[in-house]
């Protein structure tokens, strides 16, 4: 049933129109041909929520909780002891790249309590962002882990915070242990044009290994 807010009767009672449908930046563009499902990974706290807000042309759909007690000795919140929220489904936004092709943007929670929601969220997904804090690298080694047991194409962005370490690309590698082939490239998750940067740079990855598996 719909129901009516307090403000939108009191706009009918006084022959104000109301705003009726989804708002006109929610509506998809129609010259848009190809929709690629990217889900966005990491583990706690690296940032995958702020990233799917900073980027997306449409208001994001979060499922953030409060932490309570009932996580403490569950989960493992060392290096973000000050957050008070956290993603337990998923998130969701939407980025068009160009008038023909429309990213959805799914973030996966962090906690690995809820990893049993990812084998949903990682189906039908062409490629994935890999969040990273180099202050908790190992936060990451699982969630890599997953994606290759899986098959699916991923780039790592090294998301930048005040007091986080700097380290050489190849030293990163090293420790993540990955391939030359796959790309690592920092970030500031807020900023919407670093972020949109992270995109493009999976979309020219996976353009590269479709060129690639055509030609072998």
């Amino acid at each position: 049933m719909d129901f009516k807010s307090s403000e939108q009767y009191g706009s009918e009672q006084a022959g104000a129109p109301v705003a009726r449908g989804p708002r006109s930046e929610d509506v998809l563009p129609a010259t848009a041909t190809t929709a690629v499902k990217v889900v966005i990974v990491g583990g706690f706290g690296v940032g995958k929520t702020t990233l799917v807000g900073s980027v997306s042309e449409i208001r994001p759909l979060t499922t953030e909780e409060t932490m309570t007690q009932a996580g403490v000795g569950v989960d493992d919140t060392s290096g973000v002891d000050g957050k008070t929220s956290t993603t337990v489904a998923m998130d969701f936004g939407r980025i068009s790249i160009n008038d023909q092709l429309v990213l959805y943007l799914f973030g996966t929670p962090g906690q690995e309590r809820f990893w049993f929601l990812w084998r949903g969220l990682f189906e039908g997904a062409l490629g994935a962002v890999v969040l990273v804090d180099t202050r908790r690298l190992e936060v990451s080694f699982d969630v890599i882990g997953r994606l290759e047991e899986r098959g699916v194409p991923f780039v790592v962005a090294v998301n930048s915070f005040p007091d986080a370490p700097t380290y050489p690309v190849e030293e990163l590698r090293t420790a993540l242990d990955l391939p030359y082939s796959v790309p690592i490239l920092p970030c500031d998750a807020r900023e919407r044009g670093s972020a949109k940067d992270v995109l493009m740079t999976l979309m020219r990855y996976l353009q590269t290994l479709a060129t690639t598996q055509e030609a072998s």
